[in-house]
């Protein structure tokens, strides 16, 4: 964790545990509450590549279901023209990846899942 971002680390223990300097904790303890950081940390957030936090990624995904239904009831949705911008597309853009859709096999959802899972 270190050795990937040492800031957010940092942060990660003033803003959880009130730590402002970890490296004046015995190294046990450092890993202990390292390993105990929630998923939404920065460090945890940086391991697992996520582009923001998953309660931010599921309020994207709702506000573009949200955005696809109106736009189906216009003219324009019924002609399948100038559909909305995704903000969950942009937030992966930021980033230089893009969300996946699907998966092709039950084997690439289970992969995924157990990468999701490690962090």
């Amino acid at each position: 964790m270190v050795g990937l971002d040492e800031g957010a680390l940092t942060c990660d223990f003033a803003e959880t545990y009130h730590v402002y300097s970890w490296r004046s904790l015995p190294p046990s303890t450092a890993a202990t509450l390292a390993a105990g950081l929630g998923p939404d940390s920065r460090i945890m957030q940086k391991i697992s590549g996520a582009p923001a936090a998953v309660n931010t990624l599921l309020l994207a995904m709702i506000a573009d279901s949200l955005r696809i239904l109106v736009w189906q009831k216009t003219k324009d949705g019924a002609r399948g023209k100038n559909p909305p911008e995704s903000i969950l597309e942009k937030l992966y853009a930021a980033q230089g990846r893009t969300p996946k859709a699907g998966f092709d096999t039950p084997e690439d959802f289970m992969a995924w899942r157990a990468s999701m899972m490690e962090g």
